[in-house]
């Protein structure tokens, strides 16, 4: 028997209940909190043939992007599979999806989950999981455009309508299109302040435009609503980014201590993935972090050899390299090298084209040969979105090009790709201090003067928003 769920969707079951309880795990998903897999288990331990219990709990592992929980999702979609039989057309769509990604064609695992939301535009669980896919594969005009093709079935009157809006925010500004992002950011909050990864999009607005100040209030003021959720720790590096840019040291290193600080337990990759991002972005500034690498790279460890995911590899990397573990960062070429001679799967070719040559520019400016960091990184820097996550997430690859230009006596060319920057970006202190670098590199005085002078203009009229406030 197929009920429907509260958007109208049809679901295999004769038992509302557990329409109820899957709709109360998928709530704690889309808010980024609790356990969502915990109760899944347990609706599933008494109803082993809720197919679409199955479902979910496979479709939330593909997320994960970690080796640790492999065994776990392919478990979970062996079970789906083998309830076929009993599945509509809806579930099998999201079977084959979730099997596809499990062999590692992500690709046509997103493509399998759009066929799905062309018949049923209102599987918020669909939409979820190919705009999330959409973003670990960079895939920017698809994180506005498929959330674009199905908002013709969705309005307030709709139950999730906000999460479809947060969507479509970060869709919306990873394309540039900030002024729309902003409203359906802040709409979507508007409706559920909770919603954590609509808080998110509009923090992602205001670091692409230089919001320093207005991204530091509006990530505090609504602290409550998201610190204590599983999306956490990525909106404190949000918060310590708007921080880093106005050279507020001292606030970037108490986010990371109380809130970034790997502790060697929870095993948590994306809690990994910040903090690398963070000490990085701090060791191109040439800042001491007096020792903060080692437990980050205890931590890192173990996954030297995944292969699983460029862009964790290359944060992976970043650890290894700045802690000085040059055993580890053997691993990783290698491993990264060999892989890339396989065939199959969505991620060779992530690997092949941004994460291997980034991981060797990494081992390349740790060593201090400068050069070959920027004769690695600047053939790259104009597909970088192949590597996934966001664009400020990949930035780190630009200024990791620019400050290894400026070290290497490359100035003309760090000239021009500070140009770029601020042309882009004209309120960010950190750019006009790079600008200042390069000029002066290249003796033109007058200019280094000027952009040093900006940089400190911006920097106290931060200091005067923040006394008026």
């Amino acid at each position: 028997m197929t009920l429907r769920d509260s958007r109208g969707e049809p679901v295999s079951t004769s038992n509302p209940d557990l329409i109820t309880a899957l709709e109360a795990a998928h709530e704690e998903l889309l808010h980024y909190r609790g356990d969502p897999v915990g109760m899944i288990d347990a609706v599933l331990s008494d109803h082993p043939d809720f197919v679409m219990g199955h479902v979910f709990k496979a479709a939330v592992l593909t997320q994960a992007m970690e080796t640790r929980i492999y065994d776990a999702m392919l478990s979970a979609v062996r079970n789906a599979e083998s309830l076929w039989s009993g599945a509509n057309d809806r579930e099998r769509g999201h079977i084959r999806a979730i099997r596809q990604w499990v062999d590692g064609d992500f690709y046509s695992a997103v493509e399998a989950w759009d066929a799905v939301l062309v018949d049923h535009p209102r599987d918020l669980l669909a939409l979820q999981l190919a705009h999330l896919s959409d973003v670990l594969l960079g895939d920017t005009v698809n994180q506005r455009d498929r959330v674009a093709r199905v908002l013709h079935a969705w309005d307030e009157s709709v139950p999730g309508y906000n999460f479809v809006l947060g969507f479509h925010s970060f869709g919306l500004e990873e394309c540039g299109d900030y002024g729309r992002a902003e409203e359906a950011g802040r709409r979507a909050v508007a409706m559920d302040p909770a919603d954590s990864y609509s808080i998110h999009a509009v923090a992602h607005v205001l670091e692409m435009m230089g919001r320093q100040e207005g991204g530091i209030r509006w990530l505090t003021s609504r602290g409550e609503d998201w610190r204590h959720g599983n999306f956490a720790n990525h909106l404190w590096w949000h918060l310590s980014l708007y921080h880093l840019d106005l050279c507020q040291y001292d606030r970037v290193f108490e986010i990371f201590d109380r809130n970034l600080q790997s502790d060697g337990v929870s095993h948590d990759k994306y809690e990994e993935l910040d903090a690398a991002a963070l000490l990085w972005r701090l060791k191109l500034l040439n800042v001491d972090v007096n020792g903060r690498w080692t437990r980050l790279a205890d931590k890192w460890a173990p996954a030297a050899e995944d292969t699983l995911y460029a862009f964790n590899d290359v944060h992976a990397m970043m650890t290894f390299a700045a802690d000085g573990r040059a055993d580890l960062m053997a691993k990783v070429l290698d491993a990264n090298e060999r892989y890339v001679r396989s065939q199959g799967d969505s991620n060779v070719a992530m690997t092949r084209e941004v994460g291997l040559p980034f991981c060797r520019a990494i081992a390349a400016f740790a060593k201090g040969d400068y050069d070959e960091t920027v004769d690695l990184l600047h053939p790259i820097r104009h597909c970088t979105a192949k590597l996934g996550g966001s664009h400020a997430q990949r930035d780190v690859i630009h200024l990791t090009l620019i400050e290894a230009a400026l070290r290497s006596g490359r100035f003309k060319l760090a000239r021009a790709l500070v140009s770029e920057r601020t042309d882009l970006k004209p309120s960010s202190p950190q750019n006009w201090r790079l600008a200042g670098r390069a000029f002066a590199g290249c003796q033109d005085e007058r200019r280094a003067a000027a952009a040093k002078a900006k940089a400190q203009a911006l920097l106290l009229t931060g200091e005067v928003i923040r006394e008026v406030a």
